[in-house]
């Protein structure tokens, strides 16, 4: 039951490219000012930047609706800004302040919002894999047609608890996408030297399970690819994969050096593969100005700057927050 790899080249209108232009300016200069701040000391313990992979979850997000949901790993700042969290809290969160969305308890990893149905970033490798089969099992349970978008890494991907939630998702039959993101390095690892596998999302046709593998550097054949796994899952096909071949451009985490690839490499990606280039000259070719995208810079430029100030002038929690949010007693 495996699908199809895809390598069609697809359009969208100038407005269409224009939210995703800002959708993903906006996650990458909010990573650019979130390692500034970690350089400051503002931001501490773990910060895991998602600049390059902006095409993934921007795409994806597109083809949502009102009650779907998501969970991801630590590297979590652009899914929860994808999907229209608040920049302000979002940054206060990483600065360990009264005003994130964890009230500066969970740090850049483990923040989350109920009303914006994202269930986390967590910090266990591929731990959150089977949390996601759990909350579309809710929904099939309830009997309406939302989808999970379940978000993992490379690395996760050989993890054995998996490989158990694709069974119970298939046998099931749950509307979960588990999304692979596919950045080419579990920390410092190459994804060559840790499976023999040739992809990742074919590893399902032992469970019966769909998918496909997408180019994560392109947001139209992300948004084309996540449109047939959305219809698949709402139709009650089951779960769907897809594995996203992307790219980080920063180490895996702000203590990484990243002396794992080179320079050249990285440049490479840069200058041939951007996702947000891509679509900047796909506005250029719909008419849009210089100065029109210039404006759209200044403009994200400045919402992230009023983040950072916000998380800046937001107090630190109270020592009283050490015992709120632990258990929650049912009536």
């Amino acid at each position: 039951m495996a699908a199809k790899r895809t390598t069609k080249k697809t359009t969208a209108s100038k407005d269409e490219l224009l939210q995703y232009y800002k959708d993903m300016l906006l996650i990458r200069r909010f990573e650019e000012k979130a390692g500034q701040l970690y350089g400051m000391g503002l931001i501490g313990g773990f910060c895991h930047l998602y600049i390059g992979q902006e095409a993934v979850v921007v795409g994806l997000e597109s083809t949502t609706k009102d009650g779907d949901k998501r969970v991801t790993t630590y590297r979590d700042h652009g899914h929860m800004l994808a999907c229209g969290m608040d920049p302000n809290g979002v940054m206060a969160e990483l600065t360990g302040r009264i005003g994130g969305y964890s009230k500066g308890k969970g740090g850049s990893m483990h923040m989350f919002s109920k009303e914006a149905h994202f269930y986390g970033g967590h910090g266990i490798v591929g731990a959150n894999v089977p949390l996601g089969a759990g909350l579309a099992f809710s929904d099939k349970y309830k009997g309406n047609d939302n989808v999970t978008f379940t978000y993992f890494g490379d690395g996760a991907a050989n993890q054995g608890q998996v490989y158990e939630t694709y069974n119970m998702a298939m046998i099931w039959e749950l509307p979960v996408i588990f999304v692979i993101e596919n950045n080419g390095y579990a920390m410092g690892t190459s994804v060559k030297r840790a499976t023999k596998s040739p992809s990742l999302w074919e590893r399902g046709a032992a469970y019966g399970i769909s998918g496909e593998e997408v180019d994560g550097m392109d947001v139209l054949a992300v948004r084309e690819a996540g449109l047939r796994a959305v219809t698949h899952c709402r139709s009650g096909k089951g779960p769907y994969i897809l594995e996203v071949m992307t790219y980080r451009y920063r180490g895996h985490s702000m203590s990484d050096p990243a002396k794992y690839r080179t320079r050249d490499e990285v440049q490479k990606m840069r200058e041939e593969r951007d996702a947000i280039e891509q679509v900047r000259k796909r506005l250029l070719t719909a008419k849009a100005t210089e100065d029109e995208l210039k404006t759209i810079d200044k403009d994200i430029k400045d919402i992230v700057n009023a983040a950072a100030e916000f998380s800046k002038e937001s107090p630190e929690p109270d020592v009283s927050e050490l015992w709120t949010d632990i258990i929650l007693e049912a009536s």
